[in-house]
């Protein structure tokens, strides 16, 4: 076929197409984009949404930095919160050293688990604060007085400890006076802190013992210490796992010391508790406290 030749007349014609194609298309977009406007300023809500899906980038940290600072301070002080609940939580569970010595102190002295475990976990807690071996202070507690809370001696010794309220007020001031000596956790917390400082006097364990049960000028303590350092090393036994029984043939009684200062005779334990190693007591010669 012979092409037909380009004449003005067609070119003219087919500019004036592309041409008001590109109008109508213009009127289109135009009029879509009034119809936008007037929406967007119509509805602000919807406008918003618009421009956060158009730049999100933008939007996250502008948000972020307008939020109140309050807002941000307390939810930082609840992390906080949490985070020290958390660790108190973690320093109160009982230890499987704690378990094995609360079981076997139930068992030895007959008392009830619950209290038992109040007694081991509040001598933990006071050991850690003081710096002071908790076994040693159940073992003072266990020959003192049996674990009884409300023992009391003729002299007035009280509690857990035995300690003697009139003597050591200074003590009961930080924890109640000294109507607090029969409350266990102030009466744990005050015997603890004169054997530590009896300690720290003397420098070894059987000395402080010694001027615990108030024979501190005496030749002797009728057997006082021997009987604690006795129970001190079954309570390491326990706390190690090892299976210790509650049970031990009584030892020959010795004769009663006439210098005790402090009390004239601390509750009677048990008669299990009573018993005592005579060779155990050379062996702890010198032993100091191991602290925490």
């Amino acid at each position: 076929m012979a092409s037909q030749p380009v004449t003005w007349s067609s070119v003219i014609k087919a500019a004036r197409g592309v041409l008001t194609t590109a109008q109508h298309t213009l009127t289109v977009f135009g009029l879509s984009a009034v119809a936008m406007i007037a929406l967007l300023y119509s509805r602000p809500d919807f406008a918003k949404r618009v421009s956060d899906f158009l730049s999100p980038q933008h939007a996250m940290p502008a948000q972020v930095a307008t939020a109140n600072p309050a807002v941000q301070l307390v939810a930082a002080r609840g992390a906080d919160a949490v985070e020290i609940a958390n660790d108190d939580k973690a320093a109160n569970r009982p230890t499987r050293q704690q378990k094995y010595v609360t079981d076997w102190l139930s068992r030895r002295y007959r008392v009830a688990g619950d209290a038992a475990n109040m007694l081991v976990t509040t001598a933990y807690s006071t050991a850690h604060e003081i710096k002071l071996d908790p076994l040693l202070i159940l073992a003072v507690m266990a020959i003192e007085s049996g674990l009884n809370p409300f023992a009391e001696s003729p002299m007035g010794a009280q509690g857990l400890m035995q300690v003697m309220s009139k003597v050591h007020s200074d003590k009961f001031e930080e924890v109640g006076g000294s109507q607090a000596a029969l409350n266990p956790v102030a009466n744990i917390r005050v015997g603890a802190l004169i054997l530590k400082d009896y300690v720290k006097r003397t420098g070894s364990v059987e000395g402080a013992l010694k001027s615990y049960v108030g024979a501190a000028a005496a030749d002797d303590d009728s057997g006082y210490g021997s009987k604690v350092l006795t129970e001190y090393k079954r309570l390491k036994q326990v706390a190690s796992g090892k299976n210790v029984p509650i049970y031990f043939p009584p030892a020959p009684a010795a004769a009663p010391s006439t210098t005790l200062a402090q009390k004239s005779a601390s509750a009677p334990a048990k008669p299990d508790t009573a018993s005592a190693e005579s060779a155990h007591g050379s062996t702890q010669t010198g032993e100091t406290v191991a602290g925490l």
